[in-house]
């Protein structure tokens, strides 16, 4: 995973990337991904950010050796909402926490539009996060916040 975090080029990342949900599961890849946002370096972050995109690669029997010879993988190395929804909130923490314009833009437009990809857990932080989107002076952060702020419920 570090290979695919401090790779600056997000179409080589995926070569590591996908070897490692291949080889490890979509879950632990993830994971990874998700404390390197947590605890990472500027750079480290964007690279997770770069990866994280890769991490949703479709799964092929041919390529993986974790497919067992009936062509049946343990979905439990795949099952990652839970990760998802810990890169959600991890995203909006960095985003409040950034003071680099480009790391709040990396992190801020990864994140879903709709309220509805949220769990309800994030509700509260989300919220917060698009108050203090739509008061930044970036246009491109104010536009994420319109956007996400259109669905309100």
């Amino acid at each position: 995973m570090a290979a695919a975090v401090h790779d600056p080029d997000p179409s080589f990342c995926r070569w590591f990337v996908e070897r490692a949900v291949c080889a490890f599961g979509r879950r632990r890849v993830m994971a990874a991904l998700v404390d390197c946002l947590r605890i990472g370096t500027d750079a480290e972050r964007a690279g997770a950010v770069r990866a994280w995109y890769c991490a949703h690669v479709p799964l092929r029997a041919d390529r993986s050796p974790t497919y067992g010879p009936a062509g049946v993988r343990d979905p439990a190395l795949d099952e990652s909402q839970d990760v998802k929804d810990a890169w959600l909130e991890a995203s909006m923490r960095v985003f409040a926490e950034a003071t680099d314009l480009r790391m709040r833009h990396r992190v801020l437009l990864g994140l879903p539009t709709s309220r509805a990809a949220y769990p309800s857990r994030l509700r509260e932080l989300l919220e917060t996060t698009l108050a203090s989107a739509q008061a930044r002076p970036d246009q491109h952060i104010r536009r994420w916040a319109a956007a996400a702020g259109h669905d309100a419920v």
